[in-house]
């Protein structure tokens, strides 16, 4: 069972206190009241660490814009923070605590997330952790920093499934909001095995946290059917592009079918190499600045004016959605569409649907808690159905057993971008209608299947 400690002993002791040498000795962890009384009345601090340099800034960018799009949903007075660089930011609603955002930039980079989380937590005294792109990241944070203090992570939008499906990395005080692999893939699988008449799948995926458990969980769904054969995975290193071989190897084995579980920085290669080949493509689709590439080439293979069926007919998808703007029609997405165009002039992409829903929950724990410690911070989220979200009114439900929120996923084929949406959504392509939608029972991994059981 996992240690509690108080912030007064926060890392004392561990690895990560060695790497910063003499700064504990510093007295830069006080012994002041944790966040205790009115929360109306008190100053929620929290540390964000998210990319917002280099190559994956955008992911971070687009977490943040769901975050800060999440509170000042939750009160009327108040507008996002339309900054999305490193820095410190003030949400001060009249009727509610008021939020101090100290952000800190990771570059994508699992060691420097882990040196500014700790940094967060003995230098700035936060009250709360958010964030945690990368995967790797966030279980760096969650194997060094939160054993070994009281405050609350609110991860995301990491997306390995392990981060709260292994008993390695889930944790009481670690909640995530955020969609991950394993429903995509669970999602995607049950389509792709009941719906599309294939035979043979191959599996491709980075040779990370996130690929290899977007590939298993693909396996784990896929080798429930007994009319598929899949073949044995391969994992890339990020940024590979060189896939021609190895799609040379699957057809020649029989695939009919590939799946690639894959970040900006490999996928437009895959899919765009997978094209070229008479195989069906699925897998998840991407945010923005993925979804620029993969569109140009589905216009270099197809031509300036393709359509939707021509890129149906082409093998290319459907693909599960965790999120994307035109899958969800209810008043909070609306809201949440408007205010993000207002602020940010996109629509809300992939990864933002689950920071905002954090976001949404944090207010929803502090209404709902006595106070505003830790404890009660837990308390309330522990088992929380978040009635704000852009997937409808109760769209989230954090499990008691590992504080994974559930939601219902979308599948879709890629259709041309609309003329509605060429001004905020700038990509050759969007997903189109749904063609299913998955209940948030059926995306998550059962219970008896986790390691984690933090009931």
């Amino acid at each position: 069972m996992v240690r509690h400690t108080t912030r007064r002993s926060v890392l004392k002791g561990s690895g990560a206190a060695a790497a910063v040498g003499t700064t504990l000795l510093a007295g830069c962890v006080t012994e002041e009241d944790n966040g205790t009384g009115d929360p109306d009345e008190q100053t929620i601090r929290i540390g964000a660490f998210q990319p917002t340099s280099g190559d994956l800034e955008y992911y971070g960018q687009s977490a943040l814009q769901g975050f800060y799009c999440g509170l000042a949903y939750k009160y009327d007075d108040v507008e996002p923070v339309d900054t999305l660089s490193a820095g410190e930011y003030t949400v001060d609603p009249a009727d509610g605590p008021t939020f101090e955002i100290i952000l800190e930039d990771t570059a994508f980079d699992p060691d420097t997330a882990r040196r500014v989380a700790e940094d967060l937590v003995v230098d700035e005294d936060v009250d709360i952790l958010f964030g945690g792109t990368s995967s790797d990241s966030a279980r760096r944070v969650i194997d060094t920093i939160v054993p070994e203090t009281d405050i609350p992570y609110l991860c995301g939008p990491a997306a390995d499934g392990d981060i709260t499906v292994s008993d390695e990395y889930c944790h009481e005080r670690v909640f995530r909001a955020s969609e991950h692999t394993s429903m995509d893939a669970r999602s995607g699988a049950r389509y792709v095995a009941e719906e599309m008449d294939i035979s043979t799948v191959q599996l491709f995926g980075s040779d990370n946290a996130f690929g290899r458990g977007g590939v298993e969980n693909y396996t784990a769904v896929l080798e429930q059917s007994d009319d598929i054969e899949i073949l044995e995975p391969r994992f890339t290193e990020v940024g590979y592009s060189e896939f021609e071989g190895m799609m040379d190897e699957a057809v020649d084995a029989g695939a009919d079918a590939v799946g690639g579980v894959y970040t900006f920085q490999t996928l437009p290669q895959f899919i765009g190499t997978a094209m070229a080949y008479d195989v069906q493509i699925f897998g998840g689709f991407a945010e923005l600045v993925t979804t620029q590439v993969l569109g140009g080439a589905v216009v270099e293979a197809l031509g300036e004016d393709f359509t939707a069926e021509d890129i149906e007919e082409s093998g290319l998808g459907p693909f599960t959605t965790r999120y994307h703007w035109n899958q969800y029609d209810n008043p909070v997405n609306d809201a949440y569409i408007d205010m993000n165009v207002e602020t940010y002039e996109q629509v809300p992409d992939l990864l933002s649907a689950g920071t905002f829903t954090i976001a949404s929950a944090l207010v929803q724990a502090l209404e709902e808690a006595e106070d505003a410690s830790s404890d009660a911070i837990v308390d309330a989220l522990t088992g929380m159905t978040v009635t704000d979200t852009p997937k409808g009114e109760n769209g989230y439900q954090f499990r008691e057993e590992n504080n994974q929120a559930a939601s219902e996923m979308t599948v879709a084929y890629p259709v041309p971008t609309s003329e509605e949406f060429e001004e905020t959504w700038d990509a050759p392509i969007m997903p189109g209608e749904p063609i299913e939608t998955v209940a948030a029972d059926e995306a998550m991994v059962p219970a008896d299947e986790m390691g984690c059981d933090l009931s």
